[in-house]
């Protein structure tokens, strides 16, 4: 098959599997480049060392596979409206709520690769899922996929950002598509006043040591005492910013993954639970879901602090006559 024929195929797929979106991105040197070395300089990836080792990937994803060509790049809707578990069980990030999506994701760029190795009677693929060094984001902007926000989240029109990439890499030679190159963030910056921590120093610029989703997921040790009253009843992750962008309150809809949706509200462990969960506890509660990556200690620690403001809050709001 040819480039073009090729690219027609691999959207085709993946609309038939249930990707929402696809686009077919080239692996030239990232245009990101630049602004990721002054990120890294700044600090602002803080305990995340492995983004310092992979910074030679994400300036240029060919780097990643030699042998590849061309990215197909996907987005799979994760949105779902009722995003709370239950009351005193701590606000969790709506794509941590159903399976680890990393499984699902792969499994279906599995199949995607398949299907495109049968059309195509040749062919070498390897999938990307949130696990690898690549630029995920600006291979999806590059894809035509959407622009890169205030938040620095991808957005698509008529669709939003509650969105996982899902990249595959291939030996195949696949037309591109043309970049999105228009900025439709315009003078709002509802995200950037929304965050709760100000992680946002300036517009698609952020401050990793003061966002929710990384204090709760990638930090280790004590939360800082500055920053902890901010995080509210926040569990894992965050959607603040996500939920207050005009493009998601008028776009987002219902994810038709049910492998996306949340468990049960009574199936969630209480906060109390979870500050005094064994490891064995944290295994049957949240080892095949994306909370795994926080760890026992670590969602212990975010539960004690949910619980320590959820009780301030309390007393502000009900003071002793």
């Amino acid at each position: 098959m040819n480039p073009v024929a090729l690219a027609g195929a691999a959207k085709a797929a993946a609309e038939e599997l249930g990707f929402e979106a696809c686009g077919i991105s080239d692996l030239s040197a990232s245009e990101a480049a630049a602004a990721l070395d002054r990120w890294l300089d700044l600090g602002f990836n803080g305990e995340m060392r492995y983004m310092e080792r992979q910074a030679p990937v994400r300036r240029e994803p060919a780097r990643a596979w030699p042998e590849a060509r061309s990215a197909i790049v996907i987005l799979h809707n994760y949105y779902q409206a009722h995003a709370e578990p239950a009351p005193a069980r701590g606000r969790i990030a709506r794509y941590a709520l159903g399976d680890d999506y990393h499984s699902v994701m792969s499994d279906k760029l599995e199949n995607l690769a398949a299907r495109l190795l049968a059309a195509a009677g040749a062919g070498r693929f390897r999938a990307y899922v949130d696990a690898g060094p690549l630029p995920e984001r600006e291979l999806a902007r590059r894809a035509g996929l959407g622009w890169i926000g205030k938040n620095t989240m991808l957005i698509r029109p008529g669709l939003g950002s509650f969105t996982f990439i899902g990249v595959l890499l291939t030996d195949l030679a696949l037309a591109p598509d043309q970049p999105f190159e228009a900025d439709r963030c315009g003078t709002c910056r509802r995200c950037l006043d929304a965050c709760p921590t100000t992680a946002f120093p300036e517009p698609r610029v952020l401050d990793a040591t003061r966002c929710i989703s990384y204090l709760t997921i990638e930090a280790r040790g004590a939360m800082p005492e500055p920053l902890a009253p901010l995080l509210g009843d926040w569990l894992f992750g965050c959607d603040v910013c996500q939920d207050v962008c005009p493009w998601n309150a008028r776009f987002a809809a219902e994810t038709r993954e049910s492998r996306y949706r949340s468990r049960p509200a009574s199936d969630w462990p209480t906060l109390v639970e979870v500050a005094a969960m064994t490891e064995r506890a944290f295994d049957e509660a949240f080892g095949e879901s994306a909370l795994e990556r926080a760890g026992r200690a670590g969602l212990a620690r975010n539960a004690a602090v949910a619980l320590e403001n959820t009780r301030a809050r309390g007393a502000a709001e009900c003071p002793a006559a």
